[in-house]
């Protein structure tokens, strides 16, 4: 496998590991799919989360601007499957540090942790595992320009996004693979695509 693993080899591993899975899931808003994906259970062993971690940050470091400041760099990341993507492309970049957001309850704004500062002038990259909705990494982004400093770069491993994502051109966004939208659908109007497999039920 090259430095900088092919589309094909990335969706294969994350296969592999069971992160990308093939089936009947229903989502926590009732609505099914064929597809779930969850980029942790690849990451839960060291040599493949090395290995997707090092891949992203060639990617990143290829970019002149962000390689000029690599050891100043600061990696933002929402809590959840995107903290230990930032750590491992923290560590693959020699980047400065790694600092995150959590939301305390479903209706209230993303917020730093704790004695987590935001300075001025400070160039930051976004890091998630997978960029669907982009809401997440669209309300980093604000709180990143509300602070004064500037994003530089979004990076996930796997970029699906949906219809409505947002786009944030001029930032680049890199990914090491790119699926299409996850396609929900109704059960009681369209029927399974694996009528004989057992439905899994994803929890929240």
């Amino acid at each position: 496998m090259e430095l900088i693993p092919t589309q094909e080899e990335v969706l294969k591993l994350l296969r592999q590991t069971g992160a990308l899975r093939e089936g009947n899931f229903v989502y926590p808003n009732g609505l099914h799919s064929d597809q779930f994906l969850q980029i942790p259970l690849a990451f839960r062993y060291f040599q493949h989360a090395k290995m997707l971690s090092v891949a992203l940050s060639r990617k990143v470091r290829a970019n002149p601007e962000i390689r000029a400041n690599i050891d100043k760099l600061s990696i933002f990341t929402p809590a959840g499957g995107g903290l230990p993507v930032a750590f491992g492309v923290c560590e693959a970049l020699r980047a400065y540090e790694v600092y995150w957001a959590e939301r305390q309850n479903a209706d209230e704004p993303l917020q730093l942790r704790q004695f987590f500062d935001i300075d001025p002038g400070e160039k930051v990259l976004l890091v998630d595992d997978i960029l669907r909705t982009g809401a997440k990494l669209l309300e980093l982004k604000k709180m990143v320009e509300d602070a004064g400093a500037e994003v530089v770069g979004i990076a996930v491993i796997v970029a699906q996004p949906a219809p409505g994502c947002p786009d944030f051109a001029p930032i680049p966004v890199y990914s090491l693979a790119t699926l299409d939208p996850l396609y929900l659908f109704d059960a009681t109007k369209n029927s399974l695509k694996y009528p004989d497999q057992p439905v899994e039920i994803i929890r929240a």
